[in-house]
């Protein structure tokens, strides 16, 4: 796997350019530290997957999410989406604490986890694999020198199409004006992506079926959220 960039030469390790930040926060609490020891072994989605569906026997189709946060938005929709299996991704631990103790309080059997990059877990998986996927709020390296770290990135993009199945659904949002430009861009010139916008509402108000996360109403980025919805073609 080559860097993000594209660019072979852009990082001369040799490994994928990290596309999120810290992955350490604030001390765990004894509850949290417990749910991380012993729940998320049971969830966690093993290393070289290839096919999902054995993950979630007797469900219809499998969703991913990118970097969940607090996990809120990942909860949510398996609770509103119980015959879809959804693998949920995020190198935060506390990110991924807040996250199971929702799936633990709530008796969400239909969702695994990822305590890692998403991007090794996608570019493993069997064609045709995913039936929907959300990007919410990704890191967005807003500095210019710090901008080849965003994840929306042509290699990312190819392994993301080959990954979902033709009409799979994908959602991307931020809330940095830079980003929504970039991404939107990479997104169209992949040529796989339909854009599924009719209006300005369509990028400028949450979907129906959003679930809003505690990052929004923080309001940290430099524009209000951008939403674009696609269809793998």
């Amino acid at each position: 796997m080559t860097d993000t960039t594209g660019n072979q030469g852009g990082n001369p390790s040799g490994r994928p350019i990290r596309t999120f930040g810290r992955i350490g926060g604030r001390a765990l609490s004894a509850r949290q530290q417990a749910l991380v020891d012993d729940l998320l072994p049971k969830l966690q989605v093993p290393e070289g997957l290839s096919d999902p569906q054995t993950l979630f026997p007797g469900l219809t189709e499998t969703w991913l999410e990118i970097g969940f946060g607090g996990g809120e938005h990942l909860a949510e929709q398996a609770r509103r989406n119980p015959d879809a299996g959804i693998i949920g991704c995020e190198p935060f631990i506390e990110g991924m604490a807040k996250a199971l103790t929702q799936v633990n309080a709530d008796g969400l059997s239909n969702v695994r986890l990822r305590m890692d990059d998403a991007r090794p877990l996608v570019d493993g998986l069997a064609p045709g694999s995913l039936a929907r996927v959300f990007i919410m709020f990704p890191d967005p390296w807003p500095k210019k020198r710090q901008q080849k770290r965003r994840l929306i990135q042509p290699d990312f993009l190819d392994s993301l199409h080959r990954a979902c199945r033709k009409g799979a659904r994908v959602r991307f949002a931020t809330d940095v004006a830079s980003y929504a430009d970039e991404a939107l861009w990479r997104f169209l010139q992949h040529g796989g992506y339909r854009w599924l916008a009719e209006g300005a509402d369509d990028w400028r108000r949450p979907p129906a079926d959003h679930v809003t996360t505690r990052y929004e109403t923080k309001r940290l980025g430099d524009c209000a959220p951008v939403w674009c919805d696609f269809e793998i073609i």
